[in-house]
């Protein structure tokens, strides 16, 4: 039998405003363990919370971004749970009037662009961190995590693939970094994803149980998690066996899952509202305010690189895959006056070189304009694309202008026609059978010939100029 995949995503996502949601210590990460706390987020008895207004704006962003309707009237709740992360035995968060509602998010998949639906987005405060130590029988907490902001966005149960869940995550997660509310680092928690997952035989219209999996904080968990669970699952059905409604826990390094606790309904964590937060009223001016600050998003600024700058839609995917390599390609194209070349360039050496060294495109350690500079030197013929390759690499090891890194390492193209020419004439000599293969009208001869000769001037001759040369002295030859 074949069976259908059904996914829908709960993904958390850390603000990066300075301080905490109820209180002004700081959000900063990588503290000393209980540094960063005070008795409003650990829950001292007493303690009055007070709502940090950049969070409903970074909530509202991220609301429009994704196409969601704003509330204007919407409440906090109380939802209670009992876990030694949680010190005040309740997290507040919003229950029944979430901020955002009824949203979308458009994904690239196969056959073309698919509609992710987004059935809400709500802000809350996160949890704790306990601390296992595998040789201890203690477990340590660390509260300086409590009461950092967090949005949920919740969506439809509209993926079917693991794939697709990928391409919504990165999505989003672009969105995200382009509106600058949060680092999305999902290696440091700011961005992590909770997987509710079932499977049906196709053509049933009935969704099969679910089961939730908690916390998967890199997009290769994820794909791994949602094929195993998947798997599972029908394992599961085909033995006879029926599927528990649960939460399961991932190990990644293992490839597994396992059982946490059966899934909780919204009545066991008996919502109430919470009584010390007034209601969040966000009136059309302030809604009007917060579209106006939005930054061009990552689907408008492909389809104008495709338009504007007349790059082919790849390239403008790729580009646009990221803000800090969209910016750092779009300052040097401007400067460059050769989009395309900057485009090959990125995607090509730059991408390369980044990720040999295990770096992002925001590390890049020279500014867009060496760029633009070094696809100039190439365009005016004063250095060879294999040279270019040579000076981008230096380029990265000493932040150098590509200018002085070509006269110091004297790497200028060598336009001696008389020089280049007993280059010409050696390259034929030494390679009768290209030459003869050449003659058969092999063109794919030629372009070795070339590659020899370049070879030969360890990558400085001046490429117009060697061609004409070596299809001057082959017509010779062949008279």
């Amino acid at each position: 039998m074949e069976y259908e995949i059904i996914i829908g995503l709960e993904v958390h996502v850390e603000l990066s405003t300075k301080s905490k949601i109820y209180c002004s210590c700081t959000t900063d990460f990588g503290g000393e363990a209980n540094t960063h706390i005070c008795p409003i987020c650990t829950g001292m008895p007493g303690v009055l919370p007070v709502l940090n207004k950049k969070v409903v704006e970074y909530a509202v962003k991220a609301g429009l971004a994704a196409n969601c309707s704003i509330a204007e009237y919407s409440k906090q709740d109380r939802k209670n749970y009992f876990y030694p992360d949680l010190p005040k035995a309740y997290q507040i968060s919003q229950y029944d009037l979430p901020l955002c509602q009824n949203g979308y998010i458009d994904i690239e998949v196969e056959g073309g662009a698919k509609r992710i639906g987004i059935t809400r987005i709500h802000i809350e405060e996160d949890a704790g961190k306990l601390m296992h130590d595998e040789n201890e029988t203690d477990t340590l907490i660390d509260y300086n995590r409590c009461g950092v902001p967090l949005i949920e966005i919740v969506t439809e149960p509209d993926m079917r693939s693991a794939q697709e869940a990928r391409a919504f995550v990165e999505s989003l997660r672009n969105i995200l970094q382009y509106i600058d509310i949060s680092d999305c680092k999902m290696q440091e928690g700011s961005l992590r994803v909770d997987v509710n997952l079932s499977v049906r035989p196709k053509g049933q219209k009935e969704f099969g149980t679910r089961t939730e999996m908690k916390n998967l904080n890199s997009l290769r968990s994820i794909v791994r998690a949602i094929e195993s669970e998947a798997k599972r699952q029908i394992e599961v059905i085909e033995s006879g066996g029926i599927i528990v409604q649960e939460t399961r826990r991932w190990d990644d390094q293992k490839g597994i899952s396992y059982s946490m606790r059966t899934k909780e309904e919204a009545h066991d964590y008996r919502y109430f509202p919470e009584p010390d937060l007034m209601p969040v009223v966000v009136d059309e001016k302030w809604k009007e305010e917060i579209k106006r600050s939005l930054p061009e998003l990552p689907d408008a600024r492909r389809k104008r690189y495709i338009s504007g700058y007349g790059l082919p839609e790849y390239d403008a995917s790729i580009l646009t895959g990221s803000k800090a390599l969209a910016d750092f390609f779009e300052n040097a194209a401007v400067k460059s006056n050769n989009p395309k070349a900057v485009s090959n360039f990125i995607l090509g050496d730059v991408s390369r070189i980044l990720n040999d060294k295990g770096m992002e495109a925001e590390d890049i350690p020279f500014p867009a304009e060496y760029l633009a500079r070094l696809v100039k030197l190439v365009d005016m013929g004063t250095i060879s694309t294999t040279i270019a390759k040579k000076v981008l690499e230096i380029m990265f090891e000493q932040e150098k202008d590509p200018e002085a890194i070509v006269k110091e390492e004297g790497l200028e193209v060598v336009s001696d026609e008389k020089a280049l020419i007993e280059v010409v004439k050696k390259v034929i000599s030494n390679n009768e059978k290209s030459v003869e293969d050449y003659r058969k009208g092999k063109d794919k001869a030629f372009g070795f010939l070339v590659g020899q000769a370049m070879k030969e001037t360890k990558g400085k001759a001046n490429p117009k100029l060697l061609n004409k040369l070596l299809k001057e002295e082959l017509e010779k030859k062949n008279l």
